[in-house]
């Protein structure tokens, strides 16, 4: 059955359709036959990135993670993504549970001499003994992962999929996707480079599938929409399908707190990473703009783009939120979108 034959409420979604029909066809990576490649794009943000963790538990449950080919993650869009092909993302679930966020944000930590975003003791540890990430599993699993960094020399985004040839190095890419400057202490090494977090270039990790030939990608917010224009074809009043122009606040230019950090912390390293940092905000408004004109017109031919987040009602989560129940809030509005997105997957039309 040819994708035509698909029909969704409201306009029309070449990324919906095309999840729908490798669903319907049972469509397993490694044997394609339909020549497309789709990705999956998930926003991190500290604990903010638990709304985009929620939506990926929900593709999960909706049986959907094998219609992609890849995983892009930024910073704990990364971990969202590695758990999503552990063979146990039902673990997602546990973005709530107040011991993850007691083993992720640690405030007195800084009296110890480690950092207050320990991902150390959560990868290594929690991951690795505790809640037991399947880290072989993720290897060989056919839908590859992409964890994003920042590199320190380059101050560019770079996927490190290619370095990903043990558990070990995995764990070391999911910890430098994640390591934010001051607050995760120094960047990470892996492979004779220096990586921080992907957010200093990346955050929202579209781009790099594109640019890796992606025909069709699916990007997970873990940032709320405003009230303005965005709200895509067939959402409901609280989800947004798409970012739409308009929709989200962005901030111009770098804070205070930023530019303190690009001439301390960040000091030591070459101009393009401290400029890629201070940037942030001029991309972000960049990516949001881009975003919003796949969404809300989107191209007859050439890559189609389709994002998710939650509308305005959303819990609104910082980066260092611990509070178990705002946590399980934020999880449930992250899957409630993405549930609300796969209700209205086109379906065969009947003969």
């Amino acid at each position: 059955m040819d994708q035509q034959d698909f029909e969704a409420p409201g306009a029309r979604s070449r990324v919906l359709a095309a999840l729908a029909e490798r669903r319907r066809t049972g469509s397993r990576p490694g044997r394609r036959t339909d020549g497309l490649r789709i990705a999956l794009a998930v926003e991190g943000g500290g604990m903010r990135g638990i709304i985009s963790g929620g939506m990926a538990l929900a593709l999960h449950e909706a049986g959907l993670t094998g219609a992609f080919d890849a995983v892009y993650g930024a910073s704990a869009g990364a971990l969202t993504g590695a758990w999503l092909l552990s063979g146990d993302a039902g673990q997602l679930a546990g973005w709530a549970d107040a011991e993850y966020a007691r083993a992720m944000v640690r405030p007195g930590n800084p009296l110890r001499g480690r950092p207050v975003v320990d991902l150390h003791h959560l990868v290594e540890h929690l991951y690795a003994h505790v809640a037991r990430m399947d880290f072989d599993a993720i290897l060989a699993n056919p839908t590859t992962l992409h964890p994003l960094a920042t590199h320190t020399g380059t101050g560019l985004a770079t996927d490190l999929h290619p370095l990903l040839t043990d558990p070990a190095r995995l764990r070391l890419a999911l910890r430098a996707s994640a390591a934010l400057p001051l607050l995760a202490g120094p960047p990470v090494e892996l492979a004779g480079s220096h990586y921080y977090d992907a957010g200093l270039a990346e955050s929202i990790p579209f781009r790099t599938a594109l640019a890796q030939g992606a025909t069709h990608v699916l990007v997970l917010r873990s940032r709320g929409s405003g009230t303005g224009a965005g709200a895509g074809a067939g959402a409901g009043a609280g989800t947004r399908i798409g970012t739409g122009v308009g929709g989200a606040a962005v901030v111009a230019g770098p804070s205070r707190g930023s530019r303190m950090i690009a001439r301390t912390v960040l000091r030591r390293y070459p101009a393009p990473l401290r400029d890629s940092y201070l940037g942030r905000a001029e991309r972000l408004r960049a990516d949001e703009e881009l975003l919003g004109r796949h969404d809300l017109d989107p191209p007859a031919d050439g890559p189609a783009v389709l994002s998710v987040r939650p509308g305005p009602d959303a819990p609104k989560v910082g980066r260092l939120a611990r509070d178990s129940v705002l946590l399980r809030a934020a999880l449930e509005a992250g899957q409630a979108a993405m549930d609300e997105v796969i209700a209205r997957l086109p379906r065969p039309r009947l003969p």
